[in-house]
């Protein structure tokens, strides 16, 4: 009997193959989506455990000066103190066309390292080559391909053990290449000590000692972005899920007279769950299977800007490539079980409970979605209130994600009852039978591709939400380049001595010489920059501040104030009238707070003398220059001649906006990406709603053919009724976009970077997604309605034939 029940079960779909190619796409395609996040997750965070491994530091403490790098005469005194340490250069420098990260290590005294192991392995000589007076380069194989063709670098090696992005090399060598002589940014705790050393708070007490954790701080940073693409994974999934769960409720409804006749036969109901089951079993599989390869390439493709994006943004070493790993393969094929389990539990359950002569058909169905919908807009409003709970009770990134999920969920679920409500009020408008009969059948189809229209509504939610907070993001970030960026022209030189001399020189030929220096902090435990500026009316009248205390930059330039970003006030809790001690022994009230845009981390401003006080060897390279724009073609002209300065060197304030506004541009391809595949997912929804619901709309269609409508108007009424319902569904989402643009921006934002952005609206491109909504839904609905005016009147009379 087992086997009869399983060809009984196989022979629905065989003769409604289309229905199920429509269930296999919606798993790979809510599988695929998942699965090409996960993998471009599990592929950032291996190259970041890489990179800790590869530097070999992740596990050691470390000694650091607050506000700038080590001097080689304390090390020196440290190390003749018996204690074992070993030196760290590291830094951006520019090596032909190219800006990478230069590393300098002691191959001496650091402790193993991946990349050397292996290159001494293959050249036993080569730890003597890179002690030498050239030095040596290690590089990963596609920079090592591009460096080794630059003129003036020593000879370069290969090593697959060096992160994306970055050269390894003696200290000394980094000390040329970084024009830092003398200098070390970090001292590396070694494990083994001799016993009955002095402490080091007594022979170094101006040095912080921390356990480094570079890893972790890179982990940290980039958490809230792998978060951002987890959510719209979720979503992408979600939004596939609704094709399952209304291709298998459509199927158990088609089912309901064959499970009647193998219920009657005496094939006994738990039998048949079990069968059932492991059918859904065998099509997640399958199209979880086929998800996992759509997956993979999808993250291909998006990996190399994700990796350029992480790069740019954070520092973050990850590689352009992706590797196969067991952990998102198998966290796909469990999301496709368990989607599949969720999107056909309901179906089950109602077989399960389904009376032996309950009455099959759409119409049947049509009704119990009916007496549904109050249940529907209850839970809705439910999931909307716990969300806003859920903040409130765990606030964080978490509480926040919460607040969206309930919303989006919520909303989803109101809106079934919501279309039925506005179909309500059109049929008690309608005029005539023909418009009667018009709303009440789009009212009975409504519970079939109710679900297409959720996934839809989700789609253009989240375009509008994420589209309204990018372009909110590039607005106020281009109005904020416009006040920060105010010199015309910024400049980078070799060493510091050179940028002594190249300040003298522009003096008497600019209208203002504005240097650029900065050292390193700490405050509360998290890294700082802070800033040294000189009195200039060029940061008063420009630079742009959130709030304020009286007479904030006389105070400032007087060195007995400091402005702090919003980053560092929102993590700290400082504000305006708050102390901040920067380093021991400087503590100085906050006169303001200003906006700090795209940056990841805390920063300061004060007084560049009282910055210098404090900091030891702050770099003296990079100026702001102002002068007027005639005169600048011919100054940068006269500097390069002078001081032999390369191109890359002198930087134009057009030429930084757009590098800036790339930056900006390359950290949301993905974003817009995910969209892009969500919307046409949602598409794909409503094609396949429609498509399969076919075969059961024929009943409702005879009858008014058969009392007189043509089926080129029964074709153009079809059509409306798509474009009708999708328009209402995009109505709706505008509202609930709008709402998730402000917790994106408010709540979101504010937790994952620390700085919270005002909120534009922009009604075209609200047009533009009105349009897409009504496209996909024509689209979708002319297959239908094709079919339906090439429909032979034969087919039509064949529902009376039958009785249905």
């Amino acid at each position: 009997m087992i086997g009869a029940a399983l060809q009984a079960l196989a022979s629905h779909w065989r003769r409604h193959p289309l229905q199920l190619a429509t269930l296999l796409a919606g798993l790979a395609l809510a599988t695929a989506l998942w699965s090409a996040v996960q993998a471009i997750n599990a592929e950032a965070r291996a190259s970041y455990a890489r990179a800790t491994a590869q530097i070999g530091s992740g596990a050691l403490d470390v000694l650091e000066a607050p506000g700038g790098p080590i001097p080689l005469p304390r090390y020196v005194a440290l190390r003749r103190a018996g204690w074992q340490l070993s030196p760290v250069l590291e830094g951006r420098a520019r090596l032909g066309d190219l800006r990478v990260t230069v590393l300098g290590l002691d191959p001496v005294t650091h402790p193993p390292l991946p990349a050397f192991t292996a290159a001494m392995k293959r050249d036993a000589a080569m730890l003597g080559r890179m002690l030498a007076q050239g030095g040596m380069l290690i590089a990963p194989p596609d920079l090592a391909a591009i460096l080794t063709d630059v003129p003036g670098l020593p000879k370069v090696q290969v090593s697959d053990s060096v992160p994306p992005g970055m050269v390894m090399t003696d200290i000394g060598v980094a000390e040329r290449l970084l024009a830092r002589p003398g200098q070390i940014d970090r001292l590396l705790i070694l494990p083994d000590q001799p016993p009955g050393l002095t402490p080091l708070a007594d022979l170094a007490p101006d040095l912080q000692r921390r356990v480094s954790r570079a890893g972790t701080d890179t982990a940290r940073l980039t958490d809230s972005f792998h978060l951002n693409l987890t959510a719209f994974g979720l979503l992408s999934f979600a939004v596939g899920l609704f094709i399952v769960h209304g291709t298998v409720g459509l199927a158990f409804e088609q089912r309901r007279g064959m499970v009647r006749t193998l219920r009657a036969l005496g094939l006994p109901l738990r039998l048949l769950t079990a069968l059932m089951l492991g059918e859904l079993l065998v099509l997640a599989l399958i199209g979880g299977g086929l998800g996992l390869v759509l997956g993979y390439l999808v993250a291909a493709a998006l990996l190399p800007d994700v990796a350029a994006t992480l790069r740019g943004l954070y520092g973050a070493p990850v590689a352009g490539g992706l590797s196969l790993r067991p952990s998102w393969v198998l966290g796909g094929l469990v999301m496709a079980l368990a989607g599949t389990g969720v999107a056909s539990a309901q179906a089950l359950w109602r077989m399960v409970h389904m009376p032996l002569l309950s009455a099959p058909g759409l119409q049947a169905w049509a009704q119990r979605a009916a007496r549904g919908e109050r249940r529907m807009a209850l839970a809705g409003l439910g999931l909307i209130g716990a969300g806003g709970v859920a903040l409130v009770l765990v606030p964080g990134l978490v509480g926040g994600f919460a607040l969206i999920a309930g919303l989006m969920l919520g909303a989803a679920l109101l809106l079934p009852p919501a279309l039925a409500l506005v179909l309500h009020l059109g049929r008690r408008l309608a005029r005539g039978p023909v418009g009667d009969w018009l709303w009440a059948d789009t009212r009975a189809q409504l519970p079939g591709i109710g679900l297409a229209l959720m996934a839809l509504l989700l789609a253009l939610a989240a375009n509008v939400g994420v589209g309204t907070m990018v372009s909110s993001f590039r607005l106020t970030f281009t109005g904020w380049l416009d006040q920060r960026l105010v010199s015309e022209l910024y400049l980078t030189a070799r060493d510091d001595a050179q940028g002594e001399e190249i300040a003298r020189w522009l003096a008497p030929r600019s209208d203002a010489v504005l240097p650029i220096r900065s050292g390193e902090f700490t405050v509360q435990s998290v890294p700082v920059t802070v800033y040294g500026v000189v009195d200039h009316p060029t940061y008063s009248k420009n630079w742009p501040l959130l709030e304020q205390t009286p007479n904030a930059w006389d105070r400032v330039n007087a060195g007995a104030a400091a402005f702090i970003n919003e980053q560092l006030a929102r993590r700290a809790a400082l504000w305006s009238g708050d102390r901040v001690q920067l380093a021991p022994g400087w503590t100085l009230p906050i006169a303001g707070v200003y906006s700090d845009y795209g940056n990841p981390t805390g920063q300061a401003i004060v007084a560049l003398p009282a910055l210098l006080s404090h900091a030891s060897a702050v770099p003296n390279r990079r100026f702001g220059v102002r002068l007027s724009p005639e005169a600048m073609p011919g100054l940068m002209r006269d500097l390069r001649a002078a001081f032999d300065l390369p191109a890359s060197a002198l930087i134009d304030q057009a030429g930084l906006k757009a590098q800036s506004l790339a930056v900006f541009d390359k950290t949301f391809v993905v974003t817009g990406a995910l969209n892009l595949l969500t919307l046409g997912v949602a598409g794909f929804a409503i094609l396949t709603s429609l498509l399969t619901l076919w075969s059961l709309r024929l009943p409702q269609l005879a009858p008014v053919w058969a009392l007189g409508l043509t089926r080129g108007t029964l074709a153009r009424l079809e059509l409306g009724r798509s474009l009708l319902l999708a328009a209402l569904t995009a109505l709706l989402a505008l509202p609930l976009g709008l709402a998730l643009a402000w917790v994106l921006l408010a709540v979101i934002n504010v937790q994952a970077f620390g700085w919270r952005l005002p909120m534009y609206l922009f009604p075209a491109d609200w047009l533009r997604l009105f349009g897409l909504a009504l496209l996909a839904a024509g689209l979708a609905a002319a297959l239908p309605a094709r079919r339906l005016y090439r429909l032979p009147p034969s087919e039509l009379l064949k529902v009376f034939a039958n009785a249905r």
